[in-house]
């Protein structure tokens, strides 16, 4: 609905995943409209090429991230989109696939690294960040309560016993929180999880480039569609487009603006946009995504 592609269209799926959205895209812009998908692990490249085989050339798949789309689109020769979609956070597909870790629902070792080439794994944080830095971390990526308290026990005990599996983990905040073993709706170490993912994905960062430089590659008149699952990125996503949409911002005394600004994109979601009861019985996941949508000024 926001994204509208059509026909002759060039788009761009910024997080492949599991080529789901990518399809529906094709679809839509059939029988000539192009996608480049991009995406950050080789695995989920891998698994959307099957899924998108049957489109041909009118998929063109990359190994990267979205971040760095305009150097990739510069390789390709495109010189500008129709259309940006962008499906933040973990996929599904990463979050089921064993020995990721990304989920303490299996015991796996603590990687969470969505491209796996390259970078530092959370067990790497967490045995070799000091106190200071791990609180900060569970704090600011994952506005975990008790983040100094965590951080402090890690590194007491983490010499005789270094933390390297997801399990281990999750037991060990569980144990550390106060009233970590009382049955609740949502697990002590959740919020543990998500900052360490965060971190060692560089998420906010990405995401702050990311859509900022999408709005830059967008044609006139095209859109650019944010799925976030976390208030971190879609605070980030909110103040980006409501600065983009923006006009004069000089100061009230001036009788005259000097500042020449003009809004760059047009906000098509003034309220966030919800799934559906529907979507979200077929998704379960589905329950925290919020979306927002621009599209770019003439």
């Amino acid at each position: 609905m926001f994204l509208s592609p059509t026909p002759g269209g060039i788009y761009l799926d910024g997080t492949l995943g599991g080529g789901g959205h990518a399809s529906l895209i094709l679809e839509a812009a059939a029988p000539n409209g192009r996608l480049i998908g991009l995406d950050r692990d080789p695995e989920a490249l891998t698994k959307a090429a099957e899924v998108l085989a049957s489109f041909g050339d009118r998929a063109i798949l990359r190994h990267g991230n979205f971040s760095a789309a305009a150097e990739i689109l510069g390789e390709l020769g495109v010189e500008g989109l129709d259309g940006m979609l962008l499906d933040l956070g973990v996929s599904s597909y990463q979050l089921d696939a064993p020995g990721r870790g990304f989920s303490f629902q299996t015991d796996a070792p603590l990687d969470m690294r969505m491209d796996p080439t390259t970078g530092i794994t959370a067990a790497d944080v967490l045995n070799g960040a000091g106190a200071e830095e791990l609180a900060r971390i569970f704090r600011e990526y994952g506005e975990e309560r008790y983040a100094r308290r965590i951080a402090r026990r890690i590194v007491e005990v983490r010499g005789g016993h270094p933390l390297e599996t997801t399990r281990q983990l999750a037991e060990f905040v569980r144990e550390t929180v106060p009233g970590g073993r009382i049955p609740s709706r949502i697990h002590p170490a959740t919020r543990v999880f998500q900052a360490l993912r965060i971190h060692v994905n560089g998420e906010l960062e990405h995401v702050s480039r990311g859509v900022s430089r999408g709005i830059d590659l967008l044609k006139p008149e095209g859109r650019l569609v944010v799925i976030s699952f976390h208030s971190l990125e879609d605070r980030i996503v909110k103040r980006i487009f409501q600065e983009e949409a923006s006009g004069c911002i000089c100061p009230p005394r001036l009788p005259v603006c000097v500042c020449n600004k003009a809004p760059r994109v047009e906000i098509l979601t003034r309220r966030v946009v919800r799934a559906t009861e529907e979507e979200v019985e077929a998704n379960p996941r589905a329950r925290s995504a919020v979306l927002r949508a621009v599209r770019r000024c003439p």
